[in-house]
């Protein structure tokens, strides 16, 4: 009984290690896919449905048609565009991150996916986290989130892109709004 006793502070130790790692735990990228399991129904607003649906998940197959390729060309990309950081920057999610910051599941032709907005999901990606996030119990930094914003967008929708058109953030963004609806 004594012998067990010592290991007892052993045992706290060993705990509160880990919880400092989990808590130090960098944010991965997990792809849209993850999103879908709670992000897909009537009740939660379908926006895995409405991304699905809308240009930014097409956003990297857009590059293999032939008028990426000639406005590629035309933009000084030599090669195929769903390989150039030049194109890829802004028609995929985290491209210029490193694969440390992918987990398994991110996949690259899925687009501009939920994460380009909302930040690394691996920590808020549970039921119970954006639960609390809705409810203002999570703090969002802590768990990577973010809602977006007009310099979100302007990232890429701006005049370096070699097909920018003049960009009304309040115009665009009502095009891909996701709101989850209201508690009836």
């Amino acid at each position: 009984m004594k012998k067990e006793l010592h290991l007892l502070p052993v045992l706290f130790i060993l705990i509160f290690a880990f919880s400092l790692f989990a808590q130090g735990k960098k944010a991965q990228y997990v792809g849209a896919a993850k999103c879908k399991m709670c992000h897909k129904s009537v009740k939660s607003g379908e926006q895995y449905k409405k991304w699905e649906n809308g240009p930014h998940a097409k956003a990297f197959a857009t590059l293999a048609t032939e008028e990426a390729k000639t406005v590629a060309t035309k933009a000084g990309v030599t090669g195929n565009p769903q390989e150039s950081a030049k194109c890829l920057k802004c028609h995929v999610t985290a491209f210029d991150a490193p694969a440390s910051d992918k987990a398994a599941t991110f996949k690259q032709d899925e687009g501009v996916g939920c994460e380009a907005c909302h930040g690394p999901g691996s920590l808020y990606k549970s039921m119970k986290v954006m639960k609390d996030l809705a409810a203002g119990k999570q703090d969002a930094k802590a768990v990577s989130y973010t809602r977006g914003s007009k310099e979100t967008c302007l990232t890429c929708h701006n005049s370096e892109s070699p097909t920018y058109k003049a960009f009304n953030y309040e115009e665009f963004f009502a095009q891909i709004a996701h709101p989850v609806p209201a508690a009836k």
